[in-house]
């Protein structure tokens, strides 16, 4: 994905809100070689762009005073209850470096497992998303994950992924952590029905 950025000269609190009243929204860029480098976005565009599953978890094309460079999208500031991005942090990608990110697990056939089909089963998703180590050439913008295998009494863990080419995951010490599993459903049993309260007899 490819977006446009502009040099930002004015710094500080004052001038940073004065840049959102404009309708632009303050950034910077850092990392690689260069110092770090502040920068201003058109806001409704980034707002936009930040919807897009791909702009948080893939390479992007920055163009800043003509020329173009690959970035990262590293972390978005937004105001606690108004639809305003405070600030962005975005940083500068080493083609002979590796990367180390999150990306999206997207998950299909579920429906076609013998856990679901058959067993009645529930498919629990434990891990939306999968922390991967590899260089920017290789990096996806999603991983794939097919639960058509699934069966009751079973579940999917990091090492059951089948990862693209050059990446590898990052488990922070957790020797095989579980992405998906698989719950029994349980039988509802029907409360008994209250008894009608006896008829008070008559007093005579």
């Amino acid at each position: 994905m490819k977006f446009v950025a502009f040099e930002r000269t004015k710094q500080g609190t004052g001038a940073s809100r004065r840049l959102r009243n404009s309708g632009r929204a303050p950034g910077i860029v850092y990392g690689g070689e260069h110092t770090p480098q502040t920068i201003e976005l058109d806001h409704n565009a980034l707002w936009h762009a930040l919807k897009k599953e791909a702009f948080h978890s893939s390479i992007l094309d920055m163009e800043l005073n003509g020329k173009s460079s690959q970035v990262l999208l590293r972390d978005v500031q937004y105001h606690p209850f108004k639809p305003l991005i405070l600030h962005v942090d975005f940083q500068r990608v080493d083609a002979n470096k590796p990367l180390h990110m999150k990306v999206p697990l997207h998950f299909s056939g579920q429906e076609n497992s013998q856990a679901v089909k058959l067993d009645k089963c529930l498919i629990n998703i434990v891990a939306n998303e999968l922390d991967i180590s590899c260089l920017p050439a290789d990096l996806p913008e999603f991983i794939a994950v097919d639960l058509s295998e699934l069966k009751k009494g079973t579940s999917l863990h990091v090492n059951d992924l089948k990862l693209p080419k050059g990446v590898s995951a990052v488990v922070h010490g957790h020797a095989n952590p579980v992405v998906v599993s698989v719950v029994t459903a349980a039988a509802e049993e029907a409360a008994p029905a209250a008894a009608p309260a006896a008829a008070a007899p008559e007093k005579k």
